[in-house]
């Protein structure tokens, strides 16, 4: 999408994705920050309670392929913004509901919000930049993400030191923030559209596979480490609010800094490249977390593990270039779905091994890395339609299926 120079800010694709990914990663990041704490402090959690209420957070994520039927009746930035809204009533409403049952339902508002607004955001990206533009605004976009985190963690950290707030109104902050970002947002940004009208059905395509693959095992491992890793660092280690919080400031800082540079990169040396050194680099944090009994190696373990998370919008980009533009929209529900088979019922699963061998649950996440890493040795060097992956003949015409 060509924006004239001339353009009033709020007129400029990138400045309304930038706002939206402020508010949605703001408040949510504000949950995580509190929630390990909250659910031992106030709900007497343990890793399998963790694990299923994880499993429950990422029931939305399984489901974001029926964001389809949603498109049907309003935008995708409509949705954008109703999502942005429930966001914000799932975590004002969390700390009212000290219990089992009820971190079950603001978990599941809260994440209805985040995953649908992850699902428009990514389409809406793809479809309003080319793909030479792609990779430098979602690196953009990936360190607004991160300052965003920064500004939450470092907000309830200072607090926390300073007065000691109670949960219920750090979480009813937070989440009226978000509502009111939404809000706003609706008021001041035009109507943004991609230049191709997208598919409203489901698309799978059969030349898609190494996304999908790709897309399923980032879900996986990424699932060990949302569930466990900050609980690692609570029930192992004796972490609190203000040190979990100093961790994620410093994943966030280094983000930051970091991702405006990740889009050069993958313009530089290729997706594949990228996806190698991501997960090269998981494999390590993932044996790091399993083999340490040091505090200072798994706090490292806990930043690097969230920095080399960024480099997964290598993914996007090459689905960007080997797509049908018309699919982006179905597609991104479609991946949503796909990251998330694996994530609702590796939390419960994993919480029953962590009870019996913690250190088990992150050598299944190397390994888990290292599958990911072989199926990233078929990317193409120059992906394109009709050249999917190393075993697609080099320009063959695209087909459908």
């Amino acid at each position: 999408m060509i924006t004239p120079p001339t353009a009033p800010l709020t007129h400029r694709p990138i400045v309304f994705l930038t706002a939206l990914a402020a508010v949605n990663w703001f408040g949510f990041a504000a949950w995580n920050a509190l929630l390990n704490n909250f659910a031992k402090e106030q709900a007497g959690f343990d890793g399998l309670a963790m694990g299923l209420l994880q499993s429950i957070r990422e029931v939305p994520g399984l489901l974001a392929v029926s964001a389809l039927l949603f498109l049907l009746i309003m935008r995708e930035q409509t949705l954008a913004y109703v999502s942005l809204v429930l966001l914000g009533i799932g975590v004002a409403a969390t700390g009212y509901f000290p219990s089992i049952h009820g971190l079950w339902v603001t978990t599941l508002i809260m994440s209805v919000g985040f995953h649908y607004y992850e699902t428009m955001a990514q389409s809406l990206t793809l479809q309003l930049f080319s793909k030479q533009e792609a990779p430098k605004v979602l690196g953009r976009l990936s360190a607004v993400t991160a300052a965003s985190q920064f500004v939450a963690f470092g907000g309830i950290a200072l607090i926390w030191w300073a007065i000691r707030p109670s949960y219920q109104s750090v979480f009813l902050v937070t989440g009226g923030l978000c509502i009111v970002g939404a809000l706003v947002a609706i008021a001041i940004f035009p109507r943004f559209e991609g230049p191709v009208p997208q598919r409203k059905s489901m698309v799978m395509r059969q030349r898609y596979w190494l996304y999908y693959a790709l897309t399923f095992m980032t879900g996986s491992r990424r699932q060990i480490f949302t569930a466990f890793g900050a609980f690692l660092l609570v029930e192992k280690f004796g972490f609190g609010v203000a040190e979990i919080s100093i961790l994620m400031l410093a994943t966030y800082s280094i983000n930051t800094v970091v991702g405006p540079r990740l889009g050069h990169l993958i313009n530089r040396i290729g997706e594949r490249r990228t996806i190698m050194i991501e997960n090269i680099s998981l494999i390590l944090v993932f044996a790091g977390y399993a083999l340490s009994d040091q505090s200072w190696i798994a706090a490292i373990c806990y930043v690097a593990d969230g920095v080399f998370f960024t480099f997964t919008i290598a993914q996007r980009t090459y689905f960007q270039k080997i797509a049908d533009p018309a699919d982006i929209a179905p597609t991104a529900g479609v991946a949503f779905t796909i990251s998330h088979i694996a994530a609702v019922f590796i939390p419960v699963l994993f919480g029953m091994i962590w009870l019996k061998n913690p250190s088990l649950v992150f050598l299944i996440g190397a390994a888990l890395a290292t599958v990911s890493l072989t199926f990233a040795f078929l990317v193409p060097r120059n992906p394109e339609p009709g050249h999917e992956t190393i075993l697609s003949p080099a320009r063959r015409p695209a087909v459908a299926e």
